[in-house]
């Protein structure tokens, strides 16, 4: 495997790395691109990344070179993707995920195709398929609104998939797929097919890593050339066998009302067909229950909506998730990267 090539392939032409480091770009995401670029050829054996908090509080961590060019190999043979093939790079270079699609790039010889993060998708090639690409699920949304979808697998990360976005995933020719991912791991592990054939409710783990639960139910990643050989995570799990696990909720965000322990992530499941605007589910103190779930809903304050909120979760949940009251709130607190942040969202309450 060879991890630092002189030439990378842009958009059908082989570019020399060494004429590509001076180049000054015309927009941000070009600049973050080009940054990475640089330090990947830096000498240094590592790169710096910053975590998003899933394992404890975030911070910048070093990760080998050799280790984040596995992660890159793995995906290539899971997607099958050969020298040539054209892949979509259109997430951030600051971030994991961005930094990874050049890494494939690089150690695969793949041909890559730079697009702006922020921009939709009306702008794809025609000329050559695109085997891989990778998404959050805003982008995938815009992705879906284009009148015929062009590429051929397609990974979706960053955030949980809402119910209704899987629903519209069954649709289209795409093979879609869920990442379990992290920094710490050099992105994803485990991989869920969202749709098609082999269409699963289950993580499978890729080539080399295995998941187990410690004493909380929480996941914990084996893995080669990790520290300790693993990483523990604050996801909740239920596990099939090693290979193969379902992700339950954060242990962080479980809500305890009246001695029953409570998930808002699989609360929202229920109800993401439903809702017609973006919500949460949170908690209140109470002096009954300890603490009671409530709804929070992302708007003006809305009588006849509220009553609309009400008739769904009767219809979806069961008595004791049915939230003790909804909110409305201006504008729910979201992560860098559009996660729900849930450390403000309750503290706000």
């Amino acid at each position: 495997m060879e991890i630092f090539p002189a030439h990378i392939s842009i958009n059908g032409k082989l570019k020399s790395i060494e004429q590509l480091m001076p180049h000054k770009p015309d927009k941000d995401w070009e600049g973050h691109w080009l940054n990475f670029l640089s330090e990947w050829y830096d000498g240094n054996d590592f790169i710096e990344v910053q975590t998003s908090g899933s394992t404890g509080t975030p911070k910048t961590i070093k990760l080998k070179k050799d280790f984040v060019a596995a992660s890159a190999l793995r995906t290539i043979h899971i997607f099958d993707l050969q020298e040539g093939d054209r892949i979509l790079h259109c997430l951030p270079s600051n971030f994991i995920a961005g930094k990874l699609m050049t890494v494939r790039a690089l150690v695969g010889k793949l041909d890559l195709h730079l697009a702006d993060p922020a921009s939709d998708f009306s702008y794809l090639p025609n000329d050559k398929p695109i085997k891989f690409a990778a998404m959050v699920v805003n982008q995938v949304k815009k992705y879906l609104e284009l009148p015929a979808q062009k590429i051929e697998n397609l990974l979706i990360g960053g955030s949980a998939i809402p119910q209704p976005l899987e629903e519209q995933l069954q649709q289209i020719a795409t093979q879609c797929y869920s990442s379990y991912a992290m920094t710490e791991t050099a992105t994803h592990i485990a991989l869920r097919k969202l749709n098609g054939e082999n269409k699963t409710a289950y993580y499978t783990c890729l080539d080399g890593i295995s998941v187990e639960l410690d004493e909380r139910g929480c996941i914990r990643i084996l893995m080669s050339k990790l520290e300790n050989g693993a990483i523990q995570t604050n996801d909740l799990g239920e596990i099939i066998d090693s290979r193969h696990f379902k992700v339950l909720g954060r242990v962080d965000n479980v809500i305890i009302s009246g001695g029953i322990k409570f998930y808002p992530e699989q609360i929202e499941e229920k109800l993401a067909k439903q809702m017609p605007l973006p919500f949460a589910i949170s908690s209140a103190l109470d002096e009954r229950l300890g603490q009671k779930l409530i709804l929070l809903i992302e708007g003006k304050t809305d009588e006849k909506l509220k009553t609309t909120v009400q008739k769904s979760c009767r219809k979806s949940l069961t008595k004791y998730e049915f939230p003790k009251e909804i909110r409305f709130i201006e504008k729910l607190p979201r992560t860098e990267n559009g996660k729900i942040d849930r450390k403000k969202l309750n503290s706000s309450d």
